[in-house]
């Protein structure tokens, strides 16, 4: 009886910027394996270019001729000789033409199938999915082809406020939540028009807003043969305007048993799927009714990842290496040991009033140290910021035996960090640790809409 078939790869491209095409770098050397790094024009001088082995430049700064390049990407893969691409997240991360073509171009996509990429990408087909996996969730207004009458009668029965949604959206892009009837029919108009310009997608549906949750996510690792885990939750219920700045685990609202619950429907929804690769599957908490709903399947790597990796001590990135060769899975469920509380603070470069981009020269660069303290960046003194891709610059994860300890830690590890010569939010993140309902846990996603905005 013969094992899987593992294809070991010699070269790895990484199809992104910044701190994760870093983050994917240390991972492959720590593995063996030599990597390419792409870039724009504007980023010639990034760091994650100085530290792969070599380099491709893909096209001018905007992403749509650069990072978002498919042929380009693909041409510098063959001319360098890779044999598996890294999307790292956003950009083609969960594009599933992309990964189709990697397929075509005998490349390893180092993600899950197109065929999960395709399902769970579509906001409405993956609720229609997870339904049908015996996951709650929310009932859907369905806006294609309905007319304002059909539409106006649904909400009337759903109640406001609601929430419409871009089907392709993502990131928190593409919702807008609308409070009257007087506000339903233009922002669905305008909201059409801006997705099919974001997204290429311009399908949108209608859900009710949950006026009190928590936003809550479920960490999958799954390899090709069927084995499929979940390595605990992160609560990302501080938001502004829908993008996460502060992630932490485990959850500090959810009872023992709504947290098995919560994460034994994440498994079940991506064995149903017959997902291959790490994923995240998220989740709205209701704090009025303890009832919690299916959102999104996020079908790639997550920009927090590093908060799941400080809780159990596994390098999410190698497993998802070693899951694209075919390997099985290291770890069984009963493998899995939690420990520690653990934050994570996205630091951008952005006006800490208004929460617009600061690019620019940065004059000085301190990254902060000490115990339980990591920080994932790819910007240094001298280096300036362009302006044309997200305004995160660093990600600060902090990590000590118990919440209030954490706060304390991350109190510190804040103060020491020094960005000079731009705007960054790093301020903002240090009135949240000295608020007392962030401290007593008294807090849902309209946090910071209400106290600091």
């Amino acid at each position: 009886m013969t094992g899987p078939v593992v294809k070991k790869f010699k070269k790895v491209l990484i199809a992104n910027r910044g701190e994760i095409a870093i983050r994917v770098i240390r991972s492959c050397k720590e593995l063996g394996i030599e990597t390419v790094a792409i870039h724009s024009t504007a980023d010639e001088d990034s760091l994650h270019v100085k530290m792969a082995d070599e380099s491709v430049c893909v096209g001018p700064p905007k992403s749509t001729y650069s990072y978002l390049n498919i042929p380009q990407i693909l041409s510098a893969a063959e001319i360098t000789g890779s044999d598996a691409i890294h999307p790292g997240y956003g950009f083609l991360s969960e594009n599933d033409e992309f990964a189709l073509m990697c397929e075509k171009w005998g490349l390893s996509f180092i993600g899950p199938s197109a065929k999960c990429i395709q399902a769970m990408g579509d906001k409405i087909e993956s609720k229609i999915i997870a339904k049908k996996a015996k996951v709650p969730t929310l009932e859907p207004i369905h806006v294609k082809g309905a007319d304002e009458a059909f539409i106006r009668k649904e909400v009337e029965k759903m109640g406001f406020p609601v929430l419409i949604k871009a089907s392709a959206g993502g990131g928190g892009r593409g919702m807008r939540q609308i409070l009257n009837f007087e506000d339903l029919w233009p922002s669905l108009v305008r909201l059409e028009e801006e997705a099919k310009a974001a997204f290429g997608d311009g399908t949108l549906f209608i859900e009710k807003y949950i006026q009190n949750p928590r936003h809550i996510e479920v960490q999958i690792l799954a390899d090709k043969h069927n084995n499929t885990i979940h390595l605990g939750e992160r609560d990302c219920t501080i938001q502004r305007r829908f993008q996460k700045i502060l992630e932490e685990a485990p959850s500090p609202v959810l009872t023992e048993r709504l947290r098995e619950e919560i994460c034994s429907a994440a498994v079940r929804l991506a064995q149903f799927v017959e997902y291959d690769s790490v994923g995240t599957v998220e989740f709205l908490y209701d704090l009025d009714t303890e009832k919690y709903y299916f959102m999104e399947m996020n079908t790639r790597i997550q920009v927090e990842h590093p908060v799941t990796e400080g809780r159990t001590g596994i390098d999410l990135i190698s497993e998802q290496i070693r899951h694209a060769q075919g390997e099985v899975s290291r770890f069984k469920q009963s493998d899995i040991v939690f420990r520690n509380h653990v934050m994570e603070f996205r630091i951008n470069a952005e006006d800490p009033r208004t929460g617009l981009p600061s690019p620019g020269y940065i004059t000085h660069y301190h990254r902060p140290g000490g115990l339980g303290v990591r920080t994932d960046d790819y910007i240094y003194t001298g280096y300036t910021v362009p302006p044309h891709y997200d305004s995160m610059i660093s990600k600060i994860i902090v990590q000590a035996d118990n919440r209030i300890n954490c706060i304390s830690r991350a109190k510190r590890v804040l103060k020491e960090t020094v960005v000079s010569g731009i705007k960054t939010n790093i301020e903002l993140h240090r009135q949240i640790l000295e608020d007392q309902d962030f401290v007593e846990n008294r807090f849902s996603t309209n946090y910071l809409a209400q106290k600091l905005i």
